[in-house]
């Protein structure tokens, strides 16, 4: 049986992929920050009848707590099959690139993007183990530096200076770790789940979870011949998915 881990999985997109995940037969690993709210997400997925489900303390920014989940997650599986960085946060509003505080990037990059780097290194060693590992980056098509530039995008005028430049350093950090494993069965992708109401967004999206999530399991289920290093977003660009960075 595959295995995956999950990071922010607790609700929301992360709880809908882990879902998405287990109805296809694959192990999943509920990461969640607040453990009591991980243990009851796994209560309600258990209550739907998906029963190969866990939940693990996992702060993404903190280092003894990404330690210690690996540690755990060692002792359940030798092999980990998929990875889903997904753990993210906004940093609220307003996002001036002339007033935002230094406090307001640090906090911001520490999840989106410090976080993303410790889990991943973390886990390699399991990852490495699995004849076809994926690691899917949740990122977000307003990290695109290209769509950004465009006046025409539909999105142009909702410029944030934190949330937006932490997903253009996580697109070019899974760019860099696609590269470096490019010999290798690893598939690496960043993928924007959309506009999606969520409390992440105080429910203002157009999305649905349940498209959001097939929109990432997508990436996380690729066959070997499937892409790597590349950028998705299927609200954006329907036919084909891929959008530039």
């Amino acid at each position: 049986m595959k295995t995956a881990l999950i990071t922010g999985a607790n609700k929301s997109i992360g709880f809908e992929i882990a879902k998405l995940l287990l109805q296809e037969g694959i192990y999943v690993f509920v990461g969640s920050r607040d453990l009591e709210k991980g243990e009851q997400a796994v209560k309600e997925l258990k209550a739907s009848g998906y029963n190969n489900v866990t939940a693990v303390a996992l702060d993404v920014i903190n280092d003894e707590s990404v330690k210690a989940a690996r540690e755990y997650i060692g002792q359940q599986t030798g092999v980990l099959d998929i990875l889903i960085n997904n753990a993210g946060i906004s940093g609220g509003m307003p996002q001036s690139a002339l007033t935002a505080s230094l406090d307001q990037f640090r906090k911001v990059y520490e999840t989106n993007v410090f976080g993303v780097v410790n889990v991943t290194q973390a886990f390699m060693d399991l990852l490495q183990k699995s004849p076809a590992p994926r690691i899917v980056n949740v990122s977000s098509s307003q990290g695109s530096i290209t769509l950004h530039s465009d006046p025409n995008y539909k999105y142009y005028n909702h410029k944030g200076a934190v949330y937006l430049s932490s997903k253009s350093a996580l697109n070019m950090y899974t760019v860099v770790l696609a590269y470096e494993l490019r010999d290798t069965p690893f598939k690496v992708n960043a993928v924007s789940p959309g506009f999606t109401k969520t409390d992440f967004n105080n429910n203002r999206g157009t999305g649905t979870v349940e498209d959001a999530g097939k929109r990432v399991v997508k990436y996380a289920l690729i066959g070997e011949d499937g892409p790597s290093g590349k950028f998705f977003c299927e609200e954006t660009n329907p036919e084909t998915g891929e959008i530039p960075w």
